[in-house]
């Protein structure tokens, strides 16, 4: 059927793409996403490509038009070897103010009136954390709610919270494309968290929980925490502490997800997890880096041509 002639065709053009994309060095989980919801409606993927495709650069102009032939089933597979999806993803990423450190809290909530009231303006990221003096929360609720891509909005955690989302926060939503991909079923099973902020630990409780998932949410203050953890057969770390878990505390079996990234002194990435004690013991585990980190930006991605089509129902 048509929907399968789509995922065909997308999957062949990711594969023909060059190392390129494997931006920040990784590429299998986001991939799949990506092919996956691109295949559903690819129109919709190039009417937003339009709105952000620079004409000046005759190559993306090439790669662009090479690629419409495909979709209309007009063209050779052969000639997209150098077509490469990232290179659109940066161009959307790029369109970003890079406001300095002193910049006053009502210039940055001007800016975001002014992107609000922007048609052409899809989705609006802003990165935290702020300095200490600009009001994070006021930030936040000056988003228009249907442009919030991060999802962070009280209507979108609402949604969230009542089952009905809008968007989903963009890390919690990775981590669940990696279990489910991954043929892990989440029903019933003892699902902890170690750490409770409102980007990760808590979104990421209510998205377990909506697959039926039985839900330990840890902290600083939980007692007894390493128990807590033995228990997991669904272990989500985003606590921002290097290696702090060891293999030691992982049930036989465990599946494991590092959502935390920290930089050694020696300038090593690792993250929440001791990944070699770790890995030992578990089914599966996430490498830091290369596990979650690409699956944020996947659902960004997910998320942003959620506000385009919503833009133009």
């Amino acid at each position: 059927n048509n929907e399968n002639d789509n995922k065909k065709l997308i999957k062949e053009i990711l594969n023909l793409r060059l190392q390129k994309a494997n931006l920040l060095g990784y590429k299998t989980y986001a991939d799949y996403v990506l092919e996956d919801r691109m295949a559903k409606n690819p129109t919709n993927v190039f009417n937003l490509l339009d709105q952000i495709w620079n004409p000046s650069i005759a190559k993306a102009k090439v790669e662009r038009d090479e690629m419409q032939k495909i979709i209309n089933n007009e063209g050779d597979t052969f000639k997209l070897q150098y077509y490469d999806w990232w290179y659109y993803a940066e161009k959307i990423r790029n369109k970003k103010y890079a406001l300095d450190e002193n910049t006053k809290e009502e210039e940055l909530l001007e800016l975001i009136k002014k992107l609000n009231n922007d048609d052409k303006v899809n989705g609006i990221l802003v990165q935290l954390p702020l300095p200490k003096h600009i009001n994070e929360e006021k930030i936040i609720l000056a988003i228009d709610s249907s442009k919030d891509v991060d999802a962070f909005h009280p209507e979108n955690v609402g949604r969230l919270m009542t089952g009905n989302p809008q968007f989903l926060p963009c890390t919690p939503a990775g981590v669940m494309e990696l279990i489910k991909e991954s043929g892990i079923d989440i029903a019933g099973k003892e699902c902890v968290i170690v750490g409770r902020s409102n980007i990760v630990g808590k979104p990421q409780s209510m998205l377990l929980l909506a697959e039926h998932g039985t839900v330990t949410i840890c902290h600083s203050r939980t007692k007894n925490l390493e128990e807590v953890i033995k228990r997991a057969d669904i272990l989500v770390a985003a606590v921002g502490r290097p290696e702090m878990i060891k293999g030691s505390s992982i049930k036989p079996g465990a599946v494991v997800i590092d959502v935390g990234i920290n930089r050694l002194e020696d300038k090593k990435l690792v993250g929440d997890v001791e990944y070699e004690s770790c890995s030992q013991v578990a089914s599966a585990i996430t490498p830091v880096p290369g596990g979650v980190g690409p699956m944020t930006i996947a659902c960004l991605m997910l998320n942003l041509m959620g506000c385009y089509r919503s833009d133009t129902r």
